[in-house]
């Protein structure tokens, strides 16, 4: 079968790409091209940094700076928007201009090995969800606690943030 038709087949399974991929074709694509994300690098006024537990199988668990992936065309600011929302229940207010540009590259890594992050700095303009609260124990996934230096158990690829926090 030719490369059109085969691209053809699988745009009809995808449906509106703004909504999302389906996972095997995220994954594909992100063995073939860079991802571009947004991280929000939010302080209180202790000027501890907000992170979430992270433990999807796309990296080992650990916290995070909450981001996402931007979908096809959308904005950096609808995705910090939905970020904020899906991960933190919360808005939040962003400056306008990136406070950073990093490039990440796994050398071994077949899915989700090269990215391009993009950091904002944001505000809370709402109130977090208490219930994703982190109290005690293993930390669960999605779980934000309020960090006041970069934690041993960070998840790799966020070290290159260790500045900012």
């Amino acid at each position: 079968m030719e490369i059109k038709k085969l691209i053809d087949l699988l745009e009809s399974c995808i449906g509106n790409p703004s909504q999302g991929l389906p996972d095997d074709v995220f994954l594909f694509l992100s063995r073939i091209t860079p991802l571009i994300n947004v991280d929000l690098l939010i302080k209180n006024k202790e000027n501890h940094t907000l992170l979430t537990w992270r433990d999807d199988g796309y990296y080992p668990p650990g916290w995070h700076i909450p981001g996402g992936i931007i979908r096809y065309k959308e904005t950096a600011t609808t995705r910090i928007k939905a970020v904020a929302a899906s991960e933190l229940g919360a808005c939040v207010k962003i400056k306008k201009d990136p406070l950073a540009i990093k490039e990440f590259i796994h050398p071994s890594r077949k899915n989700r090995g090269h990215g391009i992050s993009l950091l904002y700095e944001c505000s809370l303009i709402s109130p977090i969800d208490e219930n994703r609260r982190y109290k005690k124990g293993p930390p669960k996934p999605g779980e934000w606690a309020w960090h006041e230096r970069c934690p041993p158990n960070i998840i790799k690829v966020h070290k290159m943030y260790r500045d900012f926090m």
